[in-house]
């Protein structure tokens, strides 16, 4: 058992979760995905729904764009399973509950779930202390970013095969690295195995967000500026396309929020869906 001590999940990490939680408790089903497993490894206090960051209107398309995301992901994750794919890479995987949520189709895998030592000892004890336990499919990696240790180094000393393709998943991170970090990573996952797959969310230029919701990326921008982790990229999809094509990807394709609501979210009729030209996904092929 590691020395490492324990330090609680950041606020966007907690954020998130609880989001993906409010989706289930306040949005009529069908839900486009379940998950209450980050609200309880958090245990917050009772009145969290509360707060202001959890305002049920205010949150409406973030909790919308969160989840489809990761509803996305999971099923394309599936899709290639059904292929014989066995490994499954989750960089910053912070409160992600895919293996306590879908362990069927966790155990055909290999999970691997990379993110900073603290906040990984922290979800490691909760997990044991919520009886969710740490099943023989899922494998942490501890690297430490800050340090400038090697995220794949930390993949191949927990028993990744590079010879084999894998899914790799990086949401929520590539606005808070520079651009020239977001093409090193780029090129990281392109020289995997091929038939590996990269899902990376990316953000728009705010000032091509849906005006509706324009205003609240920007006071999350000057949050997250205010809190020393300032958001210091943004990428056209256009652009994004050029840079995962220049790394090495034989394929890229953007997933728009348009093609995230025709596919999840057409037939609600409480008109809940992710807001357009705000964070979307690259799915890259090697």
């Amino acid at each position: 058992m590691s020395d490492t001590p324990d330090i609680a999940p950041d606020s966007t990490a907690a954020r998130v979760a609880l989001w993906r939680a409010l989706h289930v408790q306040i949005d009529p089903p069908p839900h486009v995905l379940e998950d209450e497993v980050g609200l309880q490894l958090l245990a917050p206090e009772p009145n969290w729904r509360g707060r202001g960051d959890m305002d049920p209107q205010f949150t409406r398309p973030f909790r919308a764009s969160i989840v489809a995301r990761a509803r996305y992901i999971e099923d394309m994750v599936a899709e290639q399973a059904g292929r014989g794919l066995s490994q499954y890479v989750i960089l910053g995987a912070g409160l992600d509950s895919f293996v306590q949520r879908r362990p069927e189709l966790a155990s055909r895998l290999k999970v691997f779930e990379v993110d900073r030592p603290g906040p990984q000892a922290w979800k490691r004890r909760r997990l044991v202390e919520l009886g969710f336990g740490i099943p023989d499919c899922l494998c942490f990696v501890p690297v430490d970013f800050e340090a400038n240790e090697s995220w794949r180094d930390g993949l191949l000393a927990a028993g990744f095969d590079d010879g084999k393709p894998a899914v790799v998943v990086s949401t929520g991170v590539s606005m808070y690295l520079s651009k020239e970090a977001n093409a090193a990573a780029l090129r990281q996952v392109a020289a995997f195995a091929p038939g590996t797959t990269l899902a990376m969310t990316f953000l728009l230029p705010l000032q091509l967000a849906d005006p509706g919701i324009r205003p609240a990326l920007e006071m999350a921008e000057k949050g997250a500026r205010a809190s020393g982790t300032p958001f210091v990229s943004f990428f056209k999809p256009a652009e994004i396309l050029e840079m995962a094509r220049a790394a090495g990807f034989g394929k890229a394709e953007h997933v728009s929020a348009q093609a995230l609501t025709q596919r999840y979210f057409a037939a609600r009729p409480d008109g809940l869906r992710p807001p357009a030209n705000a964070e979307e996904l690259l799915i890259a092929r090697v």
